[in-house]
């Protein structure tokens, strides 16, 4: 599977190795074994040598992406020489800020990079670094604390709106919304998740194995939406210069909205 093809990964901290199996199994699309957030200061080292150790004997067969610590920590440059030598799909660059960060990640370790936009000053510069990685991912929660706004919808909307364009302009999928902290409430995982689809993005970040099928959930399409697009593609294919569906006219932004309908089923 291709880094562009990916909806829902799932972060997996790295020194929690036994959870492995539990994580592939779980109906993520990819893992990412983090070595940032989900790990404290002591156990870095530990949990860098506990990811070389089980990927280098241990086959995944999900996408393995990694989560290494952002460039200003004294743990940058050990992740970034792990990750050049392990077989992994893509690098997820925490408290991404420039297109310069991005290119050295991407340069050193020869991997296709994920940029997680974090601050106030990544977001400014999202355009710039659409450019320079493969996929785009909103850390919301990091996000809200760095402008000290409150974690909600109606606060994050600009900030969604902004990655999901710099990702347009960049040719790119849409990005990867962050994560929902709920992760026994399925109603609000899949709330969440259908928020992110209204918004134009591509995936969502998930934290446990429960979120996994809630958010399928709410990334795929109704069967009320399923049955307008096939009747829209129905109509259309007739050849006729003008088509009504449901008292509508079809024209081609119908047409486009019906086929992105149903390729979010699998269709």
């Amino acid at each position: 599977m291709n880094i562009e093809n990916i909806t829902l990964p799932l972060f997996l901290p790295a020194v929690r190795m036994d959870r492995l199996a539990k994580a592939v199994g779980s109906g993520a699309d990819a893992i990412i074994f983090d070595l940032e957030d989900a790990v404290g200061p002591d156990d870095k080292d530990t949990a860098r040598a506990l990811l070389v150790e089980t990927l280098g004997k241990t086959p995944v067969r999900l996408p393995v992406l990694v989560r290494i610590n952002a460039e200003s920590t004294p743990w940058y440059e050990a992740d970034i020489l792990a990750c050049a030598d392990l077989p992994i799909d893509a690098v997820v660059l925490p408290k991404a800020e420039t297109a310069d960060a991005c290119h050295d990640v991407s340069e050193r370790t020869g991997k296709p990079v994920i940029a997680l936009i974090e601050t106030a000053l990544g977001m400014d510069n999202a355009k710039a670094i659409a450019g320079a990685c493969r996929r785009l991912a909103f850390g919301s929660i990091d996000y809200a604390a760095d402008l000290g706004i409150a974690h909600m919808r109606d606060s994050l909307l600009h900030a969604r709106a902004t990655l999901v364009l710099a990702a347009r302009l960049a040719g790119q999928t849409g990005p990867l919304d962050g994560v929902t902290t709920n992760i026994k409430d399925a109603e609000v995982i899949t709330s969440d998740s259908e928020h992110s689809v209204s918004m134009g993005f591509g995936g969502k970040l998930l934290i446990h194995p429960a979120q996994v099928q809630p958010s399928r959930t709410g990334f795929a399409p109704s069967q009320m939406e399923l049955d307008w697009a096939h009747r829209v593609l129905e109509a259309a294919s007739g050849g006729a210069a003008a088509v009504q569906v449901d008292g509508a006219m079809v024209d081609a932004p119908v047409l486009k909205r019906a086929g992105q309908v149903i390729s979010r089923a699998g269709g």
